[in-house]
Formats: C-alpha cells, structure tokens, sequence
C-alpha cells in the first residue's frame, strides 16, 4: 500500500539579503531543494553546521519566509494555510527554552491555549505520562534535570496532537543516557502513527533510528534514499 505523502516540498529557494556597506550581496541556503515525505516514517534530514537545516525547519515554523518554491504539509498549502500547516507540525528546538518559573504542567496548558486547544480537548496528562514527567508535573521547570528539560520539549511540541513532528538536532551535547531515553520516546512517538522528521549531523544517529535518509549540503539534496541504501553507497565510495 503506498503511503501519502504529508510533507511536500518543490523547488524551494531561500536567498538571504545581506547588505553591507562594501557590496549588497545575498547568500542561497536552500537551493531547489525537492522532497516528499510519507506518513510514519522516520526520516533523517543530515547534513553539516551551515547546510540549510535549520532554514528549512523555520520556513516550515512560519519564522522565515521561503523565496520560491512549493511547501505543502498535511494537505495544507503553506502559501494559503499557514496556520493549518503550522498545526500540523510539532517542533522541538535544538535550544532549552522553558520558562523555570512554570511548572510542566502549567507550560503545557499554556502551549495549548496558544494553538487555540479547548480546555476539554487537552491532553496534558497523557502528554506528561508519555515522556515520563506525570511525577514532576507540578514542579518547577528550574528543578528538572537536563534530560527532564528536553523531554518537556518533546511534551510542547506535542500538546496540539500534530500528524508530524520535527525534531531539531535533539541530541546536540546531551549524554548517552540521555540520548538513549530520547530514542525511546521517539519510536514510541512513531508507533503510534506520528511522523518524525530529525535533523542531525550524526550518521550513526540517524542509522541506528531512520527509516529513511536525505543529505543536504549548501543548501542542496545531494542524496536521498532508504538507510540501507545510503550506508551502502558510503561504504563503498565517499559522499
């Protein structure tokens, strides 16, 4: 059976302006970039500091605006819907940004007042159970642990009950327990049918978890195909 695709992205272009007194000069950080991605994968977006990674997520966000190009998630144009493209989405940001004086359980119901969640429609506490935190729901978020920190994140990303979920560089200077444990939440996350989309420039991370893998480099896709595939191909000649 052949999955739809909930993220679709044609030609897309990203010019930066950079005007500096010596000469206006602009920069391309994403280049004609093409991509589908089907419901329930886990797909890796790879590619090194300055790759066009994190321009992509925040055009996606709504915080940059595309030059040109297509961006269609969830069947929802991002030119003639942004707001339902933005509900479609959950994002976990690379950076800790919580506020330490609120308390889990607080943050969350105030994420879910953001995107418009009725109070009868909340799933606070499911979304607390499902990252391990039910037990620190009340307590303030300076007094969470580094891990607890992030899987917080993980719980305001998914307090709309997005079909897909970004995940920014998630395990950038965390520890291996850590990791380990953000793992876990992640495929769980997927088994029950949510699509995970991880940007990261771990190969081994993204072999050990992703279905499927593209690698952006300067703003381009030089390679896209299943994990199997690729590590194939980089282990018989160098990308």
């Amino acid at each position: 059976m052949n999955k739809k695709s909930v993220l679709s992205i044609k030609n897309l272009n990203k010019i930066y302006s950079i005007n500096s007194s010596k000469s206006p000069d602009s920069v391309q950080a994403l280049k004609n970039l093409n991509l589908d991605v089907k419901e329930g994968e886990i797909f890796g977006l790879l590619g090194p500091n300055g790759a066009g990674k994190t321009t992509f997520i925040s055009i996606l966000s709504g915080t940059v605006i595309k030059s040109s190009g297509e961006v269609n998630v969830w069947g929802f144009d991002l030119d003639k819907n942004p707001r339902q493209v933005r509900a479609s989405i959950g994002i976990v940001p690379q950076e800790v940004n919580l506020d330490p004086f609120f308390s889990p359980r607080k943050l969350l119901e105030l994420q879910a007042g953001m995107y418009g969640v009725k109070k009868k429609d909340r799933i606070t506490d499911t979304v607390l159970k499902l990252v391990s935190l039910e037990k620190e729901a009340n307590s303030y978020a300076r007094s969470l642990s580094g891990g607890m920190k992030r899987r917080l994140l993980v719980a305001k990303a998914l307090v709309h009950q997005p079909p897909i979920v970004i995940l920014d560089e998630p395990t950038a200077g965390v520890d291996v327990e850590l990791r380990k444990n953000l793992w876990e939440n992640v495929k769980l996350l997927n088994k029950q049918g949510v699509t995970i989309i991880l940007t990261t420039h771990y190969l081994l991370e993204a072999e050990n978890i992703c279905d499927r893998i593209g690698i952006l480099n300067k703003g381009s896709m030089v390679a896209l195909d299943s994990t199997k595939n690729l590590l194939k191909k980089i282990q018989t000649k160098n990308v």
